[in-house]
C-alpha cells in the first residue's frame, strides 16, 4: 500500500523545525502530495513551465528571489503568474527572503500553501524531503504486538488468545517499551529496512483479557512506550502441540518477507509454567550475538565435530 501526507500534516510535521509561517494559501491545505520530490522552480519564473511537475513543493531561494527582485513590476508579475499556473502542490520561501505582494496574492488566487522559512533553502529541502519519503513509503498492517526490547524493534505474533498482550506487560513490566499493541503499521523507509508504527487511535493502549483496555503510559510513565521502531525480529509464539516443528539446537525458523525485506523469525513454543518474558529476552539478547557474528548452535556444532575426531584419533592409536 501507498501512502500520501497532504500539505498542512507536512506543514505540522516541519514547522517547528523548520520554523515555517504559513504565509497564504490555507485552502490549499489539504492538497494531497505523492511524490517526496522538492524543486527549484528557476526555470518556471521565466516561462518553461515543462520543467515544473505538478503537486511538487517548490523551494524558493536566494538565486530565485534575486532574480524576482531584478524584474520590472509587469515582468514580476508575469514571472509569479507563470508559476502559480503549474498547480503546485506549495511554495516555500527560504532564507527569510522577504515575500512580493503579488506572490501573497497568487497565493490566495490560486489557493496554493505559501510558507517562509529563515532556514537555507538546501538544509530546507533535505528537511522536507525526508519527511515525506517516511509518510509516503509503502506500508503494511501486520497483527501482533509490537515492543523495543532491550533496544531492538520486536513483533511478536501467534494465534489469538495465545497470550500475545500478557507476554508484552510482563515485558513493559521489566523495562521495555510497547509501541503497538494489535495492529502495527509496517513502512519500508529503505530498501532493507522496515520500521514499525503506532496507528495515532491505538497509541499508549493495550488490551488485556480480565483487565480490558489500559493506557500504558499512564501507568507505567513516559519511558514505557514508544511511537515507532525499525522492525528486527519477530517472535512466533507457537502453540505446544507444534513442539514438533521446532528446530530444538537452532532457535531460528526461516525468515518472513515483509514488503520485499526479510526479517529473521524465532518461534517460541508457549506451554503452561513456561516463562515467555525470559525467553523472548534471550531470544533478542541471542539475536544481538548472532548480529555480531556468535551463532551459540554453530558453536555447539563444532565442539561436537572436535570431541568426536579427538575421540576417532585415540581409537585409532
Amino acid at each position: 500500500m501507498s501512502n500520501g501526507i497532504t500539505v498542512a500534516e507536512l506543514y505540522r510535521a516541519a514547522s517547528e523545525r523548520l520554523q515555517l509561517v504559513w504565509r497564504a494559501g490555507r485552502d490549499g491545505g489539504d492538497r494531497l502530495l505523492t511524490s517526496d520530490s522538492v524543486q527549484k522552480p528557476s526555470l518556471a519564473l521565466i516561462g518553461h513551465l515543462n520543467f515544473v511537475h505538478p503537486n511538487r513543493v517548490q523551494v524558493l531561494g536566494c538565486a530565485e528571489m534575486d532574480y524576482l527582485r531584478r524584474l520590472s513590476p509587469e515582468d514580476l508579475r508575469q514571472a509569479i503568474d507563470n508559476l502559480f499556473s503549474a498547480e503546485l502542490a506549495a511554495v516555500v520561501v527560504a532564507n527569510g527572503e522577504a515575500v512580493p505582494e503579488l506572490m501573497v496574492e497568487a497565493a490566495e488566487r490560486t489557493a496554493t500553501p505559501l510558507f517562509t522559512s529563515p532556514e537555507p533553502s538546501p538544509n530546507l529541502m533535505r528537511v522536507l524531503s525526508h519527511i515525506m519519503s517516511q509518510a509516503l513509503a509503502p506500508s503494511t498492517m501486520l497483527h501482533g504486538v509490537f515492543l523495543e526490547v532491550s533496544g531492538l524493534g520486536v513483533l511478536i505474533t501467534g494465534d489469538p488468545a495465545v497470550g500475545k498482550s500478557e507476554l508484552a506487560l510482563e515485558l513493559i513490566s521489566r523495562g521495555h517499551r510497547l509501541v503497538a499493541d494489535d495492529a502495527v503499521d509496517i513502512f519500508a523507509v529503505s530498501p532493507d529496512t522496515l520500521e514499525g508504527r503506532c496507528p495515532a487511535l491505538l497509541q499508549d493502549f493495550m488490551e488485556v483479557r480480565g483487565l480490558g483496555v489500559i493506557n500504558v503510559r499512564r501507568l507505567f510513565g513516559e519511558t514505557a512506550v514508544k511511537h515507532r521502531k525499525n522492525l528486527k525480529l519477530i517472535i512466533n509464539l507457537t502453540p505446544a502441540e507444534r513442539w514438533e516443528e521446532i528446530d530444538r539446537l537452532d532457535m531460528h525458523a526461516e525468515g518472513r518477507v515483509i514488503l520485499g525485506v526479510e526479517i529473521p523469525e524465532v518461534r517460541i513454543p508457549v506451554a503452561v509454567g513456561r516463562n515467555l518474558a525470559v525467553l523472548v529476552e534471550v531470544a533478542v539478547r541471542n539475536h544481538i550475538l548472532r548480529l555480531r557474528g556468535f551463532n551459540a548452535a554453530s558453536e555447539f556444532a563444532e565442539r561436537q565435530r572436535a570431541a568426536i575426531a579427538a575421540a576417532e584419533a585415540e581409537q585409532a592409536d
